[in-house]
């Protein structure tokens, strides 16, 4: 058995297979800042979680800076130090990747060092860094899982000094005065909320005319107003028509409305999305089957066009998210050692960790709408929530979606506190085919935010008692 690729889906493959028997071993080629091989793949090294220690490093600042005093906590003048700030996050990725190879040496897996190029369906040339080849292994099965890599845009090609991708904006040595961020989507509204809070003057420049289009419209409106009230400046249906870097920053030039602008700033953050990392797997050579936007073509079981080959997370098709190709990853190990696991896809949670967290599973109102089923539903605000209050945390609601006649829960949203965490009882509820009355009569710990799951669900028959 051998798996392309270490990130949150190639090594969790990589230790299921083990687990069930299956001689493992998994390639990974990532060179960390001192030059060091790492596992974990984007997601440890330069994406989920050195993102999430910025944003609570500058969350915490944030929080005292602004909130401390409504709690009684007087401070003083309160500062911060990027450095310091950058070696926390980097000493908690350190802490991961090592973490990734001891779990291999538990599980018996075997990783090889390099990247892996696919010779036919059942062989695998290791090249090092130059290129070289250095080994040819033989395996029974493969999983492709090399994920993805930062989109780019002919407007905006990234430098890593001046104009970034999101691993350039995640080391950053000093907060620049003036930020722009091409995209406002999850990276970008994310990486603009760090380099905000620690006094950035930052503008995200949107091409599309709708704000958060795959979310629903209540929370997209809601994320909307309260990011902009917190200083990000978001602008829609603003394209980028060229960008110029020079010695007094970065012309960027966009277009709106029929009009054309000029804006500059010190650094850009082009965030513009993620494309499948299929470039190097040698996929022509062996008849590989991909999409035109170069993802590998799969069916419901993970499998390839090609015998023995299979392929899960952000080189597939679907939401590139970690916990998508985690799971994925888990069920190609048990399809291949015979087992019938199932992937709910239309379950799969979306986060975005900004604050307030924003978070969703299931359906949309308006693609319920769209599609003409009948529906209720029930809408919590945080600032009704005693935990809410207490923490002095009453922005933003959540919205449950229910079934007009099953009553069956078919999506729910979340702009608010702990949103990431709320979510996973909605995912738990639709996994299981839920009601929203059942969700009303589970028994809800109080105070919590969770009560708001509970008096959302009540909603949805027009009986919330705290409303």
């Amino acid at each position: 058995m051998l798996v392309l690729g270490a990130g949150p889906g190639g090594y969790v493959a990589a230790i299921r297979c083990a687990q069930l028997g299956l001689k493992t071993a998994c390639v990974e080629s990532w060179l960390n800042p001192a030059g060091k091989p790492a596992l974990g793949g984007t997601c440890l090294n330069v994406g989920c979680i050195p993102s999430k220690a910025l944003l609570d490093s500058s969350h915490h600042f944030e929080h005292l800076r602004k909130h401390a005093k409504e709690h009684g906590i007087i401070t003083g003048e309160v500062s911060f130090d990027v450095g310091v700030m950058q070696k926390r996050k980097e000493k908690i990725v350190s802490t991961l990747t090592q973490g990734i190879a001891s779990l291999f040496k538990k599980n018996g897996v075997t990783w090889l060092q390099g990247r892996g190029v696919l010779k036919s369906a059942d062989e695998v040339a290791i090249l090092d860094q130059s290129g070289a080849e250095t080994a040819r292994v033989k395996a029974g099965k493969i999983v492709i899982a090399t994920g993805s890599v930062p989109a780019r845009i002919p407007p905006a090609p990234v430098d890593q000094i001046n104009i970034v991708d999101s691993t350039g904006a995640l080391a950053f040595e000093q907060v620049p005065a003036r930020l722009g961020v091409i995209g406002a989507g999850v990276i970008g509204l994310e990486l603009g909320s760090v380099w905000r809070r620690l006094g950035a003057d930052v503008t995200v420049f949107e091409a599309m005319p709708k704000f958060l289009a795959a979310a629903d419209d209540d929370i997209a409106a809601e994320s909307y107003k309260l990011l902009s009230k917190q200083g990000l400046k978001i602008r829609l249906d603003c394209k980028v028509q060229s960008v110029a870097s020079g010695p007094h920053g970065v012309a960027v030039t966009v277009e709106n409305a029929g009009k054309t602008e000029e804006i500059t700033v010190d650094k850009l953050i082009v965030a513009v999305g993620r494309v499948p990392n299929t470039a190097g797997l040698n996929a022509d050579g062996v008849a590989l089957a991909l999409d035109a936007r170069g993802f590998v073509v799969t069916d419901d079981q993970c499998r390839t066009n090609l015998p023995n080959v299979y392929a899960i997370g952000d080189v597939t098709h679907g939401p590139m998210l970690a916990h998508k190709a985690s799971e994925e990853g888990i069920a190609v190990a048990e399809i291949i050692a015979g087992q019938k696991p199932l992937i709910e896809h239309a379950h799969i949670p979306w986060v975005i960790y900004t604050w307030p967290e924003i978070a969703w599973a299931g359906a949309t109102e308006q693609s319920l709408k769209a599609a003409g089923t009948p529906y209720r539903s029930g809408k919590f605000p945080f600032m009704a929530s005693g935990r809410a209050r207490a923490m002095g945390e009453t922005d933003g609601f959540i919205k449950i979606l229910s079934a007009e006649g099953s009553d069956e829960v078919l999506g729910v949203h979340i702009v608010g506190p702990q949103a990431s965490e709320l979510i996973a009882e909605a995912v738990m509820a639709m996994a299981f085919s839920a009601s929203a009355e059942d969700i009303a009569r589970t028994v809800h710990a109080h105070p919590t935010l969770a009560e708001g799951m509970h008096e959302a669900a009540l909603g949805t028959d027009n009986r919330m008692i705290h409303l």
